[in-house]
């Protein structure tokens, strides 16, 4: 369930992150009490607390003093334009590369993957 090579409370945001961006969790959503998520995945509070502050401090979630975590409005465009420059960042070029070594073309991948080329008829 868990990957020991990375901390935790990284992992449990990016499990949250993924749920806002699959629409799991949309603007105004509570988030599950830290007790509760704690409780789920025996976890310790303080672990779930950190991935949650994490969420707040990048204004993805706002705490509702007595209430909870809601997920903020904008925080799935925000969440999209991140990971978009994240990716083209850090995972592309490596894609890049793999492709330039394995001869591929533009055309074979999307003929592979059934996405028609841009400007062609769907």
């Amino acid at each position: 369930m868990w990957n020991e090579n990375r901390p935790i409370y990284l992992q449990l945001k990016e499990r949250v992150v993924g749920m806002m961006l699959d629409g799991l969790l949309k603007p105004g959503d509570a988030l599950p009490s830290v007790r509760q998520v704690a409780a789920d995945y025996q976890l310790n509070p303080i672990t779930v607390s950190r991935a949650y502050q994490e969420l707040v401090d990048e204004t993805l979630v706002e705490k509702r003093r007595g209430l909870g975590m809601y997920v903020t409005e904008g925080a799935v465009d925000k969440l999209l334009s991140s990971e978009r420059e994240r990716f083209v960042r850090e995972e592309w070029p490596a894609m890049v590369e793999r492709i330039r070594r394995l001869g591929l073309d533009i055309e074979q991948l999307l003929r592979a993957t059934n996405v028609p080329p841009q400007g062609a008829p769907a």
